[in-house]
């Protein structure tokens, strides 16, 4: 008899939180210092949930009338349009004639009051093509060299710049403040230009060697845009006799100077939380260690600081455009647009990203390893009192040369002494098949009609106008079973008592699954910006969790029957 005393449910301690998610120190380092990490609510501005609600409505409105009647383009118009709500900039990479321009053509009518300036570079393109040209005026009578911008790229809001990589220096250097700080330098003035979105696009990656890393830098997203890919969208787009480049929005859906420039202060304002901070930290880890790997020397993903700033930026971008006032771990995944300078490297961003949201993200305290090992224990404990193993000899067929079976001999008249196991196994008590037999030197010799015989371990043969029953020769084995005996009933009384406590601890763990986890969860797969099939990775912890307490429940039940079902 077991001692009831000896096993106890989980003590005090054992039951404190556990995070249901392995992780190591330095993971547990961040962690603790990340939840330092937030926004001064005093800084942020008082937004209403319904305000959220209508800001997300509208963007939804909005996104669906940009992307309506084009085909497998509706990422990059969503993409462009985020970047132009952070004030970003965005960079297409994809061959002539897949619709790089039709994107900002698009873009540009999402704005009621803004203008937009668009230009196909060259070697050959000037200053003052991009810039605008002198003012001879000025230059008369003031002496002033300043160019008039009102009409190019320094006076609008939506710039288009397509190939640019065949920019000439002097453009691309003045390009540098703007991308980055919203400033051309005229003449001896900072001007502030006021451009909500930049696209550019070519063909082609900058060159190497061409000193241009610091403009290709500046474009926080990147993405490549190729051919259509399904047969049905190809032909919906070659037969569509609709103008692509109409603009067909409807005036109350248009974004207004006003409206971004509040738009723009409520972004500042919205919350980066722990765990975004801390999966953000990790990406940074992961791609530092694969730059660290030996083969990997000239393959560097090159990430700096600022950049890491503007994706925190297009982040909270996203959050607000998606109605809410914290970043949640949905957006985290516009970050493998960013981290990327070769295609070859996006799919090793990707998995990046990918393995720190999916290990680190959102997790509940769930003391799993302390109920497992308690459940395993119970087993263990039920197994040992109810079952008793029992050992018999019995006879078994004994195989020769692993592919075959021998026959005691029938006589002079019969010649065979192997028969095959497969075809053995194939044969039945009613019908007779052809089987082969085989001589000492395992050579066929006979293909005679066959049975299983009534008797174990036995054939049945149709020999000249005869039924022979032959043996198969047989081995002695040790046939091991379990035989179930009744438990003692003060012990089923007690494993009654300790079937309750674990189910009701059970019971309590999913009913804080389902009440306590994370509110970012509600609404995960309507990201506008992030394909909503990423949402699994997001909850994958929490799932994990939840499988977990079915699989333990489902062990419990087993257990009960193994003692209670004697």
């Amino acid at each position: 008899m077991i001692n009831v005393d000896q096993h106890k449910y989980l003590d005090k301690n054992s039951l404190q939180p556990a995070s249901c998610v392995e992780r190591t120190d330095e993971e547990k380092r961040f962690r603790e210092r990340s939840r330092s990490f937030r926004v001064n609510p005093s800084m942020t501005k008082n937004v209403s949930p319904s305000d959220n609600s209508a800001v997300r409505q509208r963007v939804k409105n909005l996104l669906t009338a940009l992307t309506d009647g084009l085909y497998e383009r509706e990422e990059a118009v969503r993409l462009a349009f985020l970047t132009a709500a952070a004030g970003e900039s965005i960079f297409l990479l994809g061959p002539p004639g897949v619709g790089k321009s039709l994107i900002a053509r698009r873009l540009k009518h999402a704005f009621a009051d803004g203008t937009s300036f668009e230009y196909l570079m060259s070697k050959f393109t000037t200053p003052d093509e991009i810039f605008g040209p002198i003012s001879i005026k000025k230059l008369k009578e003031n002496d002033q060299y300043e160019r008039l911008t009102e009409k190019y790229l320094p006076g609008a809001n939506i710039v288009f710049l397509d190939e640019i990589w065949k920019a000439g220096p002097a453009i691309q250097n003045a390009l540098l403040t703007i991308l980055n700080e919203r400033i051309y330098r005229n003449g001896d003035q900072d001007l502030q230009v006021n451009i909500r979105g930049i696209i550019t696009a070519s063909n082609e990656l900058p060159p190497r060697n061409q000193s241009l890393e610091p403009i290709w830098d500046r474009f926080l997203l990147r993405l490549e845009v190729g051919k259509i890919k399904r047969f049905d969208n190809f032909i919906g787009m070659i037969t569509s006799t609709e103008d692509v480049y109409a603009d067909e929005i409807e005036a109350g859906l248009k974004l207004r100077e006003a409206e971004l420039d509040d738009w723009s202060a409520a972004i500042d304002a919205v919350e980066v939380p722990a765990e975004v901070l801390n999966v953000i930290q990790l990406i940074n880890i992961g791609i530092s260690n694969y730059n660290a790997q030996p083969n990997h020397a000239d393959r560097q993903i090159k990430i700096y600081d600022r950049r890491w700033k503007k994706i925190i930026r297009l982040l909270r971008a996203s959050a607000f455009l998606n109605g809410r006032d914290k970043v949640d771990l949905m957006d985290c995944f516009l970050a493998q647009h960013c981290l990327w300078n070769t295609p070859e490297h996006r799919e090793v961003v990707r998995e990046i990203i990918i393995d720190s949201v999916r290990r680190h993200g959102y997790s509940l305290a769930v003391n799993l390893n302390g109920l497992k090992r308690e459940i395993s224990d119970f087993e263990k404990e039920v197994t040992a009192e109810t079952q008793v193993p029992h050992v018999t000899q019995i006879d078994q067929l004994k195989p020769v040369q692993e592919s075959y079976y021998e026959l005691e001999r029938a006589g002079a008249e019969f010649k065979g002494r192997y028969l095959s196991i497969e075809q053995f196994r194939q044969l039945d008590l009613e019908e007779f098949k052809g089987a082969n037999y085989y001589d000492d030197e395992l050579r066929l010799i006979n293909k005679i009609l066959t049975r299983k015989g009534s008797k174990e371990n036995t054939v049945e043969l149709s020999y000249n106008g005869r039924e022979l029953i032959l043996p198969l020769l047989t081995q002695k084995a040790e046939h091991r079973q379990l035989i179930r005996k009744e438990p003692h009933p003060v012990l089923t009384a007690h494993w009654d008592e300790r079937m309750d406590r674990l189910n009701h601890y059970l019971a309590e763990q999913e009913k804080k699954l389902k009440e306590n986890s994370p509110a970012e969860l509600e609404g995960l797969a309507e990201n506008l910006f992030v394909d909503q099939s990423l949402s699994e990775i997001v909850t994958s912890n929490l799932e994990a969790v939840r499988r977990s307490l079915q699989e333990l429940k489902l062990r419990l039940e087993k257990v009960h029957f193994a003692y209670a079902g004697v």
